[in-house]
């Protein structure tokens, strides 16, 4: 196993999840203000695109991230080794900390072409995937975030192929890829990978992944499990005192839409048409959504929203909610 920033982390180890479309680098510079994470993950790119001439721009452009946010891992996803393998060099000129293999993806375009959960159902490709990726990365460690299986608990068969290579972290979902995120996961299962990891590989980290809603409730599973930390996911939207575990007041989390429409802006200048308009800003109303809930004239503040057009309108809207708060 390579020589890595994970051994010289605190336990428990507290990190964000990789979610496409969600932890762009807005998202995580926010979390730089508000609490941060112990390890910071990107969205994840395809290996096909990285090493492609007409996808490189566009991963390259997902791969963007601010010195400040190291420890961070840049996850990658495909089905050949070989790509992978250059994907992983790339990654490592970049000035990344670790790689991370999705294995656990559930998007259909992603599973048709053998990436993502798909992997589950071919293990010996997996393996490949892994060694080629390792291969690649040289200095760097690698890590994979999986689930329990594909349509039924696998982990007795396919959680120790994983191990059996050696790894920095296996992350598991504790769901099945045909569970999606519908079932409460099955925390139950965790001390059976904790023990497989003990038997295989001792020094391979075990995070666990699904459905934790609080600092305090992350912590409880790893005393309750023995797992070596906790990655969070869904739990960080329109939360990013997380990691703080402070309790926002309502100005604050109206503030704090303007302040994170704000980054998004600075990082898509480029984009802006005169009027300050680009396509990417609606990537941003998720956000907008996660931030308006549970409280007084969140329904109406989030309906506002979800159809304005520039970040000059968000901060009209905002600025008047916050008004009348008074």
């Amino acid at each position: 196993m390579q020589k890595n920033f994970w051994e010289k982390l605190k336990k428990p180890i507290m990190s964000m999840a990789p979610m496409s479309g969600i932890s762009d680098e807005a998202f995580r510079l926010m979390f730089l203000k508000y609490g941060r994470p112990d390890v910071f993950w990107t969205e994840f790119v395809s290996v096909d695109g990285l090493v492609s001439e007409k996808g490189k721009e566009y991963c390259l452009n997902v791969l963007k991230y601010n010195k400040k946010e190291k420890p961070i891992i840049a996850q990658i996803f495909g089905s050949n080794p070989l790509y992978f393998e250059k994907s992983a060099k790339i990654i490592a000129d970049l000035g990344f900390d670790g790689i991370d293999i999705n294995m656990g993806c559930p998007d259909r375009d992603i599973e048709k072409n053998g990436g993502g959960a798909d992997l589950i159902k071919n293990p010996e490709l997996a393996r490949e995937i892994i060694r080629a990726t390792k291969k690649g990365a040289e200095k760097i460690p690698v890590s994979v975030k999986t689930r329990i299986g594909y349509d039924e608990n696998e982990i007795s068969k396919w959680i120790p192929l994983i191990l059996k290579e050696n790894i920095s972290v296996l992350t598991v979902h504790f769901r099945t890829r045909e569970e999606l995120s519908g079932p409460p996961a099955h925390w139950e299962l965790a001390k059976e990978v904790v023990k497989l990891r003990n038997k295989i590989s001792p020094k391979t980290l075990v995070f666990g992944n699904g459905d934790v809603k609080s600092l305090k409730e992350a912590q409880r599973l790893v005393k309750e499990t023995g797992l070596d930390g906790i990655m969070i996911g869904r739990g960080l939207l329109g939360n990013i005192w997380f990691f703080s575990e402070k309790n926002p007041t309502i100005k604050e989390r109206i503030n704090a839409i303007i302040e994170h429409s704000e980054i998004f802006d600075n990082l898509h200048k480029k984009d802006m048409d005169k009027n300050g308009h680009y396509k990417q800003f609606d990537a941003m109303k998720k956000h907008f959504h996660a931030y308006t809930k549970s409280f007084r004239g969140a329904k109406e503040l989030r309906e506002k929203l979800m159809k304005i057009k520039n970040t000059a309108q968000v901060k009209e809207i905002c600025k008047s909610a916050i008004e009348r708060l008074k």
